[in-house]
């Protein structure tokens, strides 16, 4: 199995000594840095239903993702993680679905974390949209430089601020549990409320929440011994959990009963009748605790950015060195030996949707990452095949517990989650989720066409059909896709009709976007589901007669 990128460093990439305590910290600052965002969950869910969650998510959801994390970084220490896991299982079209959905996911939200940066500053002094135009600007300078001097520095910053953060949430904590005067369970979900709904106004901010162990396996490559990336996942998990279960069951139990309701994560979080973490220290410690806790606040939002950037500048980066991006890309600096074109580009598009809706962002990002995560999994099992647990184990790498019972659980809940939170959030989400995870395979057949993909690094491995100068059998895996795509695009919609109209009786106003084209979308994802799956279904009989050993072209 081929391993170019990021172990014999052909890309030009400088290798650094990263230690397992620095790879935990990174992994906290991608999955985490702090509880922020359980703020938006606990009215929408119930304060009951918000801590179930987070309780029974790390089990079902994030301990498995960090496992095949592990053990796909330890059979594939490469420079590109998933895209790379993904492609050595299925090819180059589904690998490049998988590093295309986990790259633009990061260049969509990275902005979110400026954005709040500068919400949470205007909660203690007033600024002027140039001033805090000018705060943005600034902040992405500076991690952009810390980017650009290496993955060592990226490493440093993120284990200082990682401590910050891990100290103050753990304060919190403390603090709450030694003022404990209410159920922090009561209720189990708001008034009126059933379990469906409880759920959908929690599970995809909870999968949010827990997402990001995979991204470090994108600097693999820079890492001189890639196999501490798993010890590290081991370790972070649990230390993620902690810093979300122990503060919010702190201050639910410590706050007076009924300011559940007052949660949020908004710029008014400082407001008096609004609750956050940082209202734990001040009811109990003062007033200039509260103004502390902001400052770990935007201390959270800046370790995650500068975790980001160095991830998501890599995905271009190592599809550009696989010929399936602009070569432009794959620029490396000769001093630093990083890709500082992806650093670069990712910090103008940040400063570009730093001016988005945080809402949009984050529910768009959320959609790429759950089909990645779909991909993922499937491919870990397929990886099992091609080089099983046994040779693995003589190599001495990490090997997920409990043989082919355990892969079932590894590698099923996280399919079963991401399709339940895919379609749980609304027509008008799923509705854009399909439309922009479609971008993919056109992507896809753009940069092929263009710059030629696996078969100019390596013809007789990766060789084309000379009919379709597509990589032999593409024609059979688009078709797949769109057959997948548009039988889940078809069943998605009879439940949501069932979910949103028979059964929930949605409004205009339950609705984010699209409100007012919720019939026609719903139309559009039953007989377009339809049409797009009876399309694949003539692409792949097609692609029977197209693919055959005489259109191969080595």
């Amino acid at each position: 199995m081929e391993q170019r990128i990021g172990t014999d460093g052909v890309a030009g990439l400088k290798k650094y000594d990263i230690k397992v305590t620095g790879i935990v910290f990174m992994l906290y600052c991608l999955v985490g840095a702090g509880a922020f965002g359980i703020e938006e969950m606990i009215p929408e869910a119930g304060p009951g239903m918000t801590l179930l969650l987070l309780v029974i998510f790390p089990i079902i959801w994030a301990y498995p993702i960090s496992n095949m994390v592990a053990e796909c970084g330890a059979v594939l220490p490469s420079e590109g993680g998933v895209y790379v896991w993904v492609r050595e299982a299925f090819g180059e079209f589904w690998g490049f679905q998988a590093g295309w959905w986990a790259t633009v996911s990061t260049y969509i939200t990275n902005g979110v974390y400026v954005s709040l940066v500068a919400g949470y500053v205007s909660q203690t002094i007033e600024m002027s949209e140039p001033a805090i135009h000018a705060l943005k600007i600034g902040m992405i300078v500076i991690f952009t430089i810390i980017n650009l001097m290496g993955v060592k520095e990226v490493e440093k910053v993120s284990t200082f601020l990682s401590i910050l953060i891990v100290l103050a949430f753990a304060l919190v904590a403390v603090v709450g549990f030694l003022n404990w005067n209410t159920n922090p369970v009561q209720p189990m979900m708001p008034e009126d409320y059933n379990i469906l709904d409880s759920l959908s106004g929690g599970i995809c901010i909870c999968v949010w929440m827990y997402c990001g162990y995979e991204c470090i396996s994108n600097m693999a490559g820079e890492v001189k011994n890639p196999q501490v990336i798993p010890k590290g996942l081991i370790i972070a998990m649990p230390l993620v959990a902690l810093t979300y279960v122990l503060p919010t069951l702190g201050g639910l139990a410590c706050l007076p009963e009924g300011s559940w309701q007052n949660w949020t994560l908004s710029e008014e979080g400082m407001a008096a009748d609004k609750v956050g973490y940082s209202t734990i220290l001040t009811t109990y410690l003062g007033e200039t605790w509260g103004y502390i806790f902001l400052i770990i606040a935007i201390i959270s939002q800046c370790a995650i950015f500068n975790t980001y950037l160095a991830s998501g500048s890599r995905g271009f980066f190592v599809l550009a060195d696989d010929n399936l991006c602009p070569k432009f890309m794959v620029k490396v600096s000769k001093k630093k030996g990083v890709p500082y074109i992806g650093i670069l580009s990712l910090a103008v598009v940040t400063l570009i949707l730093a001016q988005s809706d945080f809402t949009t962002l984050v529910s768009t990002e959320v959609v790429f990452i759950l089909a990645m995560y779909i991909l993922l999994s499937i491919s870990v099992i397929k990886l099992r095949k091609k080089i099983p647990p046994e040779e693995r184990k003589k190599q001495g790498l990490y090997v997920m517990p409990g043989g082919k019972l355990g892969l079932v659980f590894f590698a099923g809940f996280p399919i079963l989650i991401s399709v339940f939170a895919l379609v749980i959030n609304g027509s008008d989400y799923f509705f854009m989720g399909i439309v922009a995870t479609g971008t993919g395979p056109i992507v896809y057949l753009i940069f092929k066409w263009l710059y030629g993909g696996l078969y100019k690094l390596d013809p007789e491995n990766n060789p084309l059909n000379k009919k379709t100068r597509l990589a032999y059998k593409d024609t059979l895996r688009i078709g797949l896709y769109m057959i997948i795509a548009g039988l889940f695009s078809f069943f998605a919609e009879l439940w949501l009709h069932w979910y949103e109209i028979d059964y929930g009786e949605w409004g205009p106003d339950d609705y984010d976007m699209f409100s007012d084209f919720i019939p026609q979308i719903m139309q559009f994802l039953k007989w377009g589901g339809l049409i797009l799956a009876a399309a694949g279904v003539v692409l792949a009989l097609i692609g029977r007669k197209v693919e055959t050993k005489e259109n191969v072209q080595k």
